[in-house]
């Protein structure tokens, strides 16, 4: 197995920053950032939107060499749906 370096290797596999977050949590505040994003609309809601799809898409980056083709092309279309929606926002 490849040994992964500098900040790739503190994310994954679960003893780095981001194991002590509870998974509940970090739902509830994807899942808030997103309602109100949408809800709020114009450019401050496409703001928030484009923000969480930031997030999603460094999470995507450190986690990419473990994940399986069928989960990258998954997580893909959720980003690229995430950052659709933000566009629509604002047109």
């Amino acid at each position: 197995m490849r040994r992964e370096r500098g900040w790739r290797r503190q994310l994954v596999p679960g003893d780095g920053p981001l194991s002590r977050i509870p998974p509940l949590a970090v739902f509830l505040v994807v899942a808030v950032v997103f309602a109100g994003g949408v809800l709020l609309g114009g450019a401050a809601g496409a703001a928030m939107l484009t923000a969480l799809a930031v997030l999603v898409g460094l999470l995507l980056v450190a986690t990419w060499p473990r994940l399986a083709p069928a989960e990258r092309a998954m997580r893909l279309v959720v980003l690229l749906v995430l950052l659709a929606i933000a566009i629509s926002l604002v047109t």
